[in-house]
């Protein structure tokens, strides 16, 4: 959000500044979080379908093995690659780049302790300030992180071995993803969700599936599961759950805790300068990201709403743009959620089981993609779509879906919904053939009931 932000003020004619404290910029997404962990899933991916499906297309591979430390290499380099050209983008705009941990004093003032890179102590004065300091992993009170047994995504993205019991505390994205790509190279994996559900707030119906195919491919998941304790020893860790009131005994080489994120304000000097935060502890903006002090805008995890790494894109671009005089504008009605393991699971606007609990009349499409000849053709028929549309006005409310290309799929849908569109309007559109994007344009008719191939 930060240097997307301070790129855009750039072409917008401001004199900018960027304070990092880390050595690269690109916030957690591309350091320890988004990229990395994308690296490693599409390098175990083709690792995982070599193994188990190469055989079934006329592909015969023996002997496969991992190195673990040139797959970690090929996720740094690809980090590296990122951050070169975010720092070419940043002498391309302009933008001076200051090596440093940053404290607010004023609505015009920062403090700048020496960050990870080297650097000095300075103060800056500035005439907007925009604070995108991102957010970081939750840890349990009584499992604190040792970065070896107790790990939070940011070690977990660099293990030096694969465990052989790998317990992941939190079955969201972060969690399923890691999940997956230590389940893939061998570890023998046990996912345990709080609550009733995987995958956070995707419809029943998509967890469910979501959940029955991630067993498939080995994982161990226990929903409504509470960790209580821990016992952390020389050789691994001991849980004791909860799950119904039974008691449930866990062994692991490593754990990894993904609970959630909570907003980086610790240290920034926010509330001694004068700035509100809200009850859950994240600072407090207004419809243009202003904070209680005019001249300081907030944007991304720090505030409200979902903590991802696009959503904190566009509120930087739209800030930006409000300072210029601009209509900055973010409609976080149509802001996608994806999930990314295989298949990977998308969702953007609102839920079927939302809809229903809020009264709404709605129409509901679905398609299996069993049912797509694409999807047949590249052995990936696990999932579904499934189109919500108002019964009234056929406006589609939202879309979620189970597909190998989700992530690229859902953002037909989104721009669907940015121009309130119909279920009729997404039916009719042309697309090609053969596509997994036809699955959509199914879904959309089924809301009708005149899906053709299902």
């Amino acid at each position: 959000g930060g240097y997307v932000g301070a790129i855009r003020a750039a072409q917008l004619g401001f004199k900018v500044a960027i304070i990092e404290g880390r050595k690269n910029l690109g916030g957690t997404c591309m350091n320890v979080g988004c990229i990395p962990s994308k690296a490693l899933l599409a390098s175990t991916e083709h690792y995982h379908f070599a193994k188990e499906r190469f055989a079934e297309h006329g592909i015969i591979a023996q002997d496969l093995t991992i190195d673990l430390g040139k797959m970690m290499a090929r996720k740094d380099a690809v980090v590296n690659q990122l951050a070169g050209g975010l720092t070419m983008l940043m002498k391309k705009n302009k933008i001076e780049v200051i090596n440093g941990w940053a404290t607010l004093k004023d609505d015009h003032t920062i403090e700048v302790a020496p960050g990870e890179g080297g650097g000095e102590a300075l103060t800056v004065e500035a005439e907007n300030i925009i604070l995108a300091t991102g957010s970081a992993a939750i840890e349990l009170p009584f499992l604190k992180c040792d970065g070896k047994k107790v790990v939070i995504s940011d070690q977990a993205i660099a293990l030096p071995e694969v465990p052989k019991k790998l317990v992941v505390i939190g079955g969201g994205a972060i969690g399923l993803e890691l999940a997956s790509v230590w389940s893939r190279l061998g570890s023998e994996v046990t996912v345990v969700e709080f609550l009733p559900q995987i995958g956070g707030s995707f419809d029943a119906d998509v967890a469910k599936q979501t959940q029955k195919i991630l067993e498939k491919q080995g994982l161990t998941i226990h929903t409504k599961t509470k960790v209580e304790s821990a016992d952390v020893g020389k050789k691994g860790v001991k849980l004791k759950a909860s799950q119904d009131g039974k008691e449930l005994d866990l062994e692991a080489d490593v754990v990894l805790v993904a609970v959630g994120r909570k907003p980086n304000t610790e240290g920034l000097g926010a509330e001694a300068a004068g700035i509100k935060l809200t009850d859950r502890g994240r600072i407090a903006v207004n419809e243009k990201w202003q904070t209680s002090l005019p001249n300081v805008y907030a944007i991304g995890d720090v505030i409200d709403g979902p903590m991802l790494a696009h959503k904190a894109e566009e509120e930087g671009v739209a800030v930006a743009e409000i300072l210029a005089g601009k209509p900055g504008h973010v409609n976080p009605e149509v802001i996608p959620g994806v999930i990314y393991t295989s298949p990977e699971v998308a969702s953007v606007g609102m839920g079927e089981d939302a809809a229903k609990e809020q009264k709404r009349k709605i129409k509901v499409g679905k398609f299996p993609m069993a049912a797509n000849g694409r999807a047949i053709a590249n052995d990936a028929t696990d999932g579904f779509v499934k189109v919500i549309a108002d019964a009234e006005t056929d406006r589609v409310l939202g879309l979620q879906m189970i597909a190998a290309t989700a992530s690229d799929l859902i953002a037909e849908a989104v721009l669907l919904m940015e121009f309130g569109g119909s279920s009729e309007d997404l039916a009719r559109t042309v697309h090609a053939h053969p596509t997994t994007a036809e699955s959509i344009k199914e879904a959309a008719l089924a809301v009708e009931k005149r899906a053709i191939h299902a």
